[in-house]
């Protein structure tokens, strides 16, 4: 008995310990240099795909799906947003439009060599990719991933910070105890710490983004995690049901969290994306 307690203690401290000690190993070595960098893969198939991180990430978060599509013949576009990949006082003062304009270029500089150009997102990522969308119908598909249409608790979550904000420019992020590869990943590129008043701003993108959902007409895949931490459970049945798309496929994802995508133990979640990209 003593010996399986001891055993059970073991193995929850390693649990522990991963979670809360980002291990670098989890990045490869030879790309550690480019956690903070944009990044464009040129494929052969003259399709292209836009891909949006999520807010106080990096383009690394969607670098590996990134790679995937390209080995499969895609050009990929990891855009950088404006304020990320640097410190968390550059996030001061960024408002979210600022985060579409890059969007916009983005999404220019890959017509320039494809014919069909698709958008994807993660997370506040997938926010941004739905407010383009609307507005620009020539969009051959659109990918979310872990879409807030409401966050948790969000009346709560607002309140909160609008009083936080009062007496402190700055919070430091929490992380669940998932004991899984995509927190720990998460912490080595994220912010560990954000202005206030940048998290406001993503309430007003989730906010603005929900409304007029009737305007994205484009085939549309929408995926969401069945543990997520951030995004309120019903939110891919809302956006589902919302949007205006004839052609439109769900899909969760089971035992993951909030940003899956960058789980190593989630790579079915590229090949279901292939398979919608290759369809439409």
């Amino acid at each position: 008995m003593v010996r399986r307690l001891v055993k059970f203690a073991g193995k929850a401290m390693g649990k522990a310990k991963s979670v809360l000690f980002a291990d670098p190993r989890l990045l490869y070595k030879e790309e550690r240099h480019l956690v903070n960098q944009p990044f464009f893969f040129v494929g052969n198939n003259g399709k292209g795909i836009l891909l949006v991180h999520g807010w106080t990430s990096t383009p690394y978060e969607v670098r590996r799906l990134g790679k995937y599509l390209n080995e499969n013949g895609y050009t990929v576009l990891g855009i950088q947003l404006a304020g990320h990949g640097s410190v968390p006082k550059d996030l001061e003062g960024i408002k979210w439009q600022d985060w579409i304009l890059d969007i916009e270029n983005g999404y220019a500089e890959l017509k320039k060599t494809c014919e069909k150009v698709y958008v994807g997102g993660t997370s506040i990522g997938a926010n941004l990719a739905m407010e383009f969308a609307k507005k620009e119908k020539n969009i051959a598909g659109l990918i979310l991933m872990a879409t807030p249409y409401r966050l948790r608790y969000e009346e709560i979550v607002v309140s909160f910070a609008k009083t936080l904000k009062m007496f402190k420019k700055y919070h430091k992020k929490y992380y669940p105890p998932t004991f899984g590869v995509s927190t720990t990943i998460t912490r080595l590129i994220s912010y560990q710490s954000y202005p206030i008043s940048s998290s406001l701003e993503t309430f007003s993108l989730i906010k603005d983004s929900r409304k007029n959902l009737e305007l994205i007409t484009q085939p549309i895949l929408i995926m969401q995690s069945t543990h997520d931490h951030i995004v309120q459970k019903n939110s891919l049945e809302n956006i589902y049901k919302k949007v205006g798309s004839e052609i439109k496929k769900k899909k969760y994802i089971e035992k993951a969290y909030h940003t899956f995508i960058s789980d190593i133990k989630n790579e079915h979640v590229f090949r279901d994306i292939l398979e919608f990209l290759e369809v439409n």
